[in-house]
């Protein structure tokens, strides 16, 4: 059995099949924008500060840059869906 590691470029492909977020769509999340799927969800980039975090392994301290991470907030009716197949 052979594991395939997804990377961003299967996942934003991915994304485009199954949902259309286009390119366009993605340029606006570049620039800071909202991008909203009616019935899905929502995607916006978050800033996020410059921190210390520390090596599990050797409890060492590291410095952590300061980023634009990615965010998903799923819609309403996609939390009922999810909830729904979850009960059976």
């Amino acid at each position: 059995m052979s594991e395939k590691t997804l990377t961003r470029m299967d996942l934003s492909e991915a994304v485009f099949r199954e949902v259309g977020l286009s390119r366009n769509e993605s340029a606006a999340l570049v620039e800071g924008e909202q991008v909203k799927i009616s019935s899905f969800g929502t995607f916006s980039v978050r800033d996020k500060a410059a921190r210390v975090g520390r090596n599990p392994k050797t409890g060492e301290e590291v410095p952590i840059q300061p980023r634009r991470v990615l965010t998903f907030r799923p819609s309403h009716q996609m939390k009922e869906r999810v909830a729904a197949g979850n009960k059976g």
